[in-house]
């Protein structure tokens, strides 16, 4: 058994005295592990970090085999990403959510969706905006996703600015606003033909990531007998601590 396919890495375990057991999400064949001789040493190791692009062969005896992989590193982001907190949170939680996903089952847009979020990762506030995305993309691809196109109460399709934390459907302003206490708010940026470049707040990020995280907890993490990662509080706290600091600087 052999195939070739691009990949990213999503974390690395040693296995013996040198070689690793490397975990991917593949474009073609889903989430994927293999065995990299040499994987442990110094030389591999930059290539290995979570984050990092690869071109991956993959061969075994068998298909249900664990495999050998020879890996090449096509774009590797670990030396930006470990020097921010965030990016380094940020990528520590990607990789937990595209672990949710059944192993060697392929995810094609899921997979293109994190290679671009991993690639926006510079920007501190537009990182966070596709991190919420993605989390909103996991939940429609584990098959719990929310409609947000119409209004759960009265069908329209414009001016959906609340969400329903029961049903996971959009609420327009006219039929949510006498129940705004009990709703979630939907940000601008998950909207249709909302936000635009950084059309965002500090609010806006902060009902995004309540919004997802909801629906997260209480169909994919919970009945797993999870949480949410450590790594995800860590990188919504970094986000809301650099935003601070740049908003006292500006008033400076």
């Amino acid at each position: 058994m052999e195939w070739t396919d691009e990949g990213i890495v999503l974390g690395v375990r040693r296995h013996g005295e040198s070689s690793a057991i490397v975990e991917l999400l593949t474009r073609g064949h889903g989430r994927h592990l293999g065995l990299v001789r040499g994987g442990a040493g110094k030389r591999m190791r930059p290539m290995l970090q979570p984050g990092n692009s690869v071109t991956a062969v993959w061969r075994a005896r068998l298909d249900e085999h664990l495999g050998y992989y020879v890996l090449e590193g096509t774009r590797l982001r670990a030396a930006t990403v470990l020097a921010s907190s965030h990016a380094t949170y940020g990528v520590t939680h990607l990789a937990s959510l595209a672990r949710l996903l059944p192993e060697r089952d392929p995810h094609q847009d899921i997979y293109e969706m994190l290679e671009r979020t991993l690639d926006d990762f510079d920007d501190i506030g537009e990182a966070a905006v596709q991190l919420i995305k993605f989390e909103l993309a996991m939940l429609a691809e584990l098959g719990f996703g929310l409609d947000l196109e119409n209004c759960a109460a009265t069908g329209e399709t414009s001016d959906l600015v609340y969400v329903s934390p029961k049903s996971g459907g959009a609420v327009s302003r006219r039929a949510g606003d006498p129940w705004r206490d009990r709703l979630l708010r939907l940000p601008a940026f998950l909207r249709e033909g909302g936000g635009g470049e950084n059309g965002w707040s500090d609010q806006d990020l902060q009902d995004g990531f309540a919004l997802t995280g909801l629906f997260l907890l209480r169909h994919v993490l919970e009945p797993r007998g999870q949480g949410h990662s450590d790594a995800r509080d860590g990188f919504i706290n970094a986000v809301r601590k650099y935003r601070a600091q740049a908003e006292a600087a500006s008033l400076d």
